[in-house]
């Protein structure tokens, strides 16, 4: 058998509740597991799927429980190819991502002001904070619409959710020709101001 048709079985024959146990295994008590550290060999992709709105599904079926979600958030790496993947340190598949793998839904400012903390929680409650290790992105799509982003980890990104957005809209400055907002002593630009 070539390694191609191996690399198929082995994820055809993906069964996410053991997989999430070796994850679970692997995550221990404290902290992150360290992904990045992981090299295990490539099994393939499966059906897994992260849609813009930061639901998980499986072969076409939600993942109802956030447990679940979460643990498999705590081992996505999203590597120099561009790709999305779970990784433990015996197993490596693909998944599909809609655009970013989490979704920023909720908003705290402390200090308000020019030294404000801005931070923001994710759809699987990881917490964030604005600042230079975490950026601040904003794409636009062919409309003109925009796509706000916060850097979460390891080039592993938030969507920020619309209302999220307009709490930030409601704080913008003008600074040197861009509107943005600032946390933590840092300006972070989400647009051109209008000339």
């Amino acid at each position: 058998m070539t390694d191609t048709s191996d690399k198929t079985k082995s994820a055809a024959g993906f069964r996410p509740d053991l997989f999430a146990q070796e994850a679970q295994k692997a995550t221990g008590k404290k902290g992150l597991p360290p992904v990045h550290l992981w090299n295990p060999d490539f099994c393939g992709d499966i059906d897994m799927h992260i849609k813009r709105d930061g639901s998980w599904d499986y072969m076409g079926t939600p993942i109802a429980r956030p447990a679940m979600v979460r643990l498999f958030s705590t081992i996505l790496r999203h590597d120099e190819d561009g790709k999305y993947y779970l990784v433990t340190p015996v197993e490596k598949v693909g998944i599909r991502v809609d655009d970013a793998p989490f979704v920023a839904v909720e908003l705290r400012v402390v200090n308000p002001g020019k030294d404000q903390i801005l931070h923001f929680r994710t759809n699987v409650d990881d917490v964030v904070i604005l600042d230079a290790d975490h950026s601040l992105t904003v794409t636009h799509a062919p409309d003109g619409e925009p796509s706000p982003y916060i850097l979460v980890r390891d080039r592993l990104q938030a969507l920020i959710a619309r209302p999220v957005y307009y709490q930030l809209a409601e704080m913008m400055e003008e600074k040197n020709g861009d509107y943005g907002v600032w946390s933590r002593g840092q300006f972070f630009p989400l647009g051109k101001a209008e000339v």
